[in-house]
């Protein structure tokens, strides 16, 4: 088992004594708690072999595969949101047909693993009432969650289908601004403007309104500034940041402003802050040259590049990019707790969660993968904060909002 081992003392203030608490007793005291709590995490992408021989979910294999449902059983990960994702592409008739068959594959792969190959492992959720019924039968849970409206293309009665499929979550945006609004980061490979459409899109704004209509949460994340505060006005329903952290902690184009956190907290939403290395601390200049030059060598352009890569140059990158995050470490679960420390002050505990953006470039030292999910409550227990506090961040805050839209959505069904 994965664990962080702090070999000094500390000492906590409890109800009329204080008392010392070694780091033996604080770890015993937090895996009480991580064993009692739902963790919930927000953000699991899946390449399109997913539930196949090449990503069996109980057999961790390769490279890039940080969850499996054997690390979740170890590491105590109870749920975890599985993205549909599909990359911004032309923004034609082709381009979407492609972009909406390349979806529908990794529905049916999470729809198969939950139904077809282990349905005695993991479950399917729809509702807040489902994650807890399924946690409780000693399974773990599977939610869906897309990210990107490419998908959708212009038409808004794909959104129901999703929602038939299962989707809880829809990120209208990713990389590259779409027709539902602008990105936080245009595709400068394209030559994009900083913005399109100054905001939301009025096909934006219908997308919100259906979805709040269907019970599906409406994701900010990779929204610009103005599309997320648009988004958080038009929606009649709580909102979710699904994978984002703080500017007020590193002013990265990813992360949220305070105006945007402060809007989620007045629509009674949720951020879930993301363990995303260069999303929460400034890679050093020596990292990123280091790395720009090994893409250079290897003619990768972008993150999709990787699947055209044979297993000799996969191996090649990894043995590179090792040495490389030997002379420059990522970010750890310090400083995860730091941006969820600075959430926490500025729009308190209720409007606060957790997502690793595993498979998807997620993944810092002490949370490498899903084994090592227990850390992360070893350090928020170090911090200070209570089991009742530790239970919405790792998961009562995001239900609380799913049930929220759930209730929403009941005035227009059938």
């Amino acid at each position: 088992m994965h664990r962080i081992a702090w070999l000094t003392v500390f000492t906590l203030a409890f109800p009329g004594c204080a008392t010392a608490e070694t780091s033996e007793d604080m770890i015993a005291r937090a895996r009480g708690i991580h064993d009692r709590v739902i963790s919930v995490d927000t953000h699991v992408d899946i390449p399109p072999n997913f539930a196949t021989r090449a990503y069996d979910p109980m057999k961790p294999g390769p490279r890039g595969q940080q969850v499996h449902i054997p690390t979740m059983i170890e590491g105590g990960l109870d749920a975890t949101f599985i993205i549909v994702f599909v990359g911004q592409g032309p923004r034609t008739e082709s381009g979407y047909a492609k972009a909406l068959s390349d979806a529908f594959v990794k529905f049916a792969a999470i729809h198969r693993v939950t139904k077809d190959m282990y349905p005695d492992q993991i479950e399917l959720a729809l509702t807040a009432d489902d994650v807890r019924r399924i946690d409780a039968s000693g399974k773990k849970v599977a939610l869906i969650g897309m990210e990107n409206g490419y998908p959708m293309g212009k038409d808004l009665r794909l959104l129901d289908q999703f929602y038939d499929y299962g989707a809880r979550y829809f990120g209208l945006i990713h990389t590259g601004h779409n027709d539902l609004g602008d990105s936080s980061v245009p595709n400068r490979r394209t030559n994009e403007p900083d913005e399109e459409h100054g905001g939301l899109t009025d096909l934006g704004r219908q997308v919100v309104h259906r979805l709040n209509e269907l019970g599906i949460m409406v994701d900010v994340s990779h929204s610009s500034k103005q599309t997320a505060l648009d988004m958080i006005a038009e929606s009649k329903a709580p909102v979710i940041a699904s994978h984002s952290s703080l500017k007020g902690v590193y002013d990265h184009p990813r992360n949220m402003s305070d105006e945007e956190l402060m809007g989620i907290r007045d629509a009674n939403g949720v951020v879930q802050v993301v363990a995303f290395d260069s999303y929460l601390r400034a890679v050093p200049q020596g990292k990123q040259d280091a790395i720009a030059e090994l893409w250079k060598s290897m003619g990768i352009e972008s993150f999709g590049d990787f699947r055209r890569l044979g297993e000799e140059a996969l191996k090649i990158y990894d043995t590179e990019m090792a040495e490389i995050e030997l002379e420059f470490p990522k970010a750890g679960i310090k400083d995860l707790v730091d941006h969820i420390d600075y959430a926490v002050r500025k729009v308190g505990i209720n409007h606060v969660g957790i997502a690793s953006d595993f498979n998807g470039g997620g993944g810092i030292a002490g949370w490498s993968d899903a084994s090592e999910t227990f850390n992360v409550t070893l350090e928020l227990v170090h911090r200070g904060y209570t089991e009742g506090q530790i239970s919405k961040l790792w998961g009562d805050n995001l239900l609380r909002v799913l049930a929220d839209i759930e209730a929403y959505a009941q005035q227009f069904k059938g």
